[in-house]
Parts: C-alpha cells; sequence; structure tokens
C-alpha cells in the first residue's frame, strides 16, 4: 500500500527482518525512500508532515513484527529518524537553493512570500517531530520505545533543524548585502516565481538527486542550480518587444498633365 508517496508494504517487510548490525544500509534505505516521497509532491509543511508520518508509521509497524524488536527496537527506530532525518536535510538545501534565486534577483525577505518561506524553514524540525509523534500515538507496545528514540533526538537535536538555522541565518546575510549593493533587479520575475514556490522547491529537490545519483555531490549542486534557473525562466514574465508596424508603401507620384 502506497501512502503519502510511501510503500509501506516494503518498508514494514524492511523493518521486520532487519537487525541492529544493518544500520547503515536500514539508514540510506528510509532517506531514499523519504526523499522520493517528497519528490513527488510540493514541498509544502503539510506535505512533508504526512510523508514523514507514514515513513515513521510502516518502521513502526515492521519493527513490531520484528522478533528482535524488543531487544533493537530503540535502535532500528533510531535508523529510521536518521534516514528521515538526512532527506529533509536536502529539502532545507533545495528551499535554500530556491530562495537564494529570490534574494539574487532583489527581492527582500521582508515580503510577505519570502518572508513565509523563511518561516516555513524554521518549521521543518517541527513538522518532523510532529509527524513522527503522530505516527507514534496508537503504537501500543511500540509507543514508549518511539518515546525513547525521538528523546534521543530530540537531546542530539537534528541535523535538518542545524541546516534550517543556519540557512535562514546565510540568507538573511545575503539579503544584506545585496540590498546595500542596489541589486534590486528582476523584481519582477522573482514576484512571478513565488506563485510556484513549492513546485520550484520540488524540481529543485530533483534536480540535487539527479545530479548525486549521477557523479556526486558537485554535480548535485550543479543539478540543483539548473533545475532551479529552469523554474526561474519559466515562471519569469515573458516579455517580448512590441512587433514594427510595417512601413507603408510610398505612393506613386502623379503624373502632370
Amino acid at each position: 500500500m502506497v501512502k503519502s508517496g510511501i510503500d509501506q508494504d516494503a518498508m514494514i517487510r524492511m523493518f521486520a527482518e532487519a537487525s541492529a548490525k544493518q544500520g547503515d544500509s536500514l539508514r540510506q534505505a528510509v532517506s531514499s525512500a523519504t526523499l522520493k516521497a517528497l519528490q513527488s509532491r510540493e514541498m509544502t509543511l503539510s506535505n512533508i508532515r504526512k510523508v514523514v508520518q507514514s515513513m515513521a508509521g510502516a518502521a513502526s509497524m515492521g519493527v513490531a513484527q520484528n522478533p528482535a524488536g524488543a531487544v533493537d527496537g530503540e535502535a532500528l527506530l533510531g535508523k529510521a529518524l536518521a534516514g528521515i532525518d538526512a532527506a529533509l536535510l536536502q529539502a532545507v538545501e533545495a528551499n535554500r537553493k530556491a530562495l537564494e534565486q529570490f534574494v539574487g534577483n532583489g527581492m527582500a525577505l521582508s515580503e510577505k512570500p519570502l518572508k513565509a518561506a523563511l518561516a516555513n524553514i524554521e518549521k521543518m524540525e517541527d513538522m518532523f517531530f510532529e509527524g513522527v509523534a503522530k505516527a507514534s500515538q496508537g503504537a501500543g507496545p511500540m509507543q514508549a520505545v518511539w518515546e525513547q528514540a525521538l528523546g534521543a533526538l530530540k537531546m542530539k537535536g537534528t541535523d535538518t533543524g542545524a541546516q534550517a538555522s543556519r540557512t535562514v541565518s546565510d540568507l538573511l546575510g545575503q539579503a544584506q548585502t545585496f540590498l546595500r549593493d542596489g541589486r534590486a533587479t528582476g523584481m519582477r520575475a522573482a514576484q512571478a516565481m513565488m506563485d510556484s514556490y513549492a513546485a520550484m522547491v520540488s524540481g529543485v529537490l530533483l534536480g540535487m538527486s539527479e545530479g548525486l545519483q549521477s557523479g556526486g555531490a558537485k554535480a548535485g549542486s550543479q543539478g540543483a542550480a539548473a533545475s532551479a534557473s529552469a523554474a526561474a525562466a519559466e515562471a519569469s514574465p515573458r516579455s517580448a518587444a512590441p512587433k514594427a508596424a510595417p512601413a507603408r508603401k510610398a505612393s506613386p507620384a502623379r503624373k502632370r498633365r
């Protein structure tokens, strides 16, 4: 059964058969599946929470069926949380690359759409915790295990939360620099791009993923930049120079009688 882009049957089976020794492969599988689900929808907080909840729910059901769940349950759920965190880290990076397009066009972060986008980045970690908490409710014996795993993660802090804080700080600094340098061009294009921001971030995330698969972090960065530029070009208002009116043919001179 596919729920919010997550093949829950496959995830349940994987966690039911997993062992604590498979930590890295388990984390990578969760990260890949979560990232794929995020790429298939607009990057809104609601969609992020649904994807996280679906993945955490599948992990919970799988660990509950695992014979080693009573012993390794917290460790297995910890790997699930680490995989989700890794995927959301990429989502934060996609948001950063998309917002840099607007800041580069001179759009102020005090503008309502950009202000909302920054607030959403700061809330990314909260959506992570909310989605997991929602999935753990009614999990029966697994609820206590979830509380332990989630409590440990909150004490440690997530990579998603740390990157979100850095992203907001960096973008504010870039906006101040551009404003000071007088780079306030391209405002009309930036406003048009903002109308489809959530879809634009999904495209950037997809470009990052494809780049990483084809050739490492550098390629991922180039793929994301290309996706952001393509989205910006598609969203920008098209303006064409008005066509010159056809010249009138000169009237033939009248012959004198």
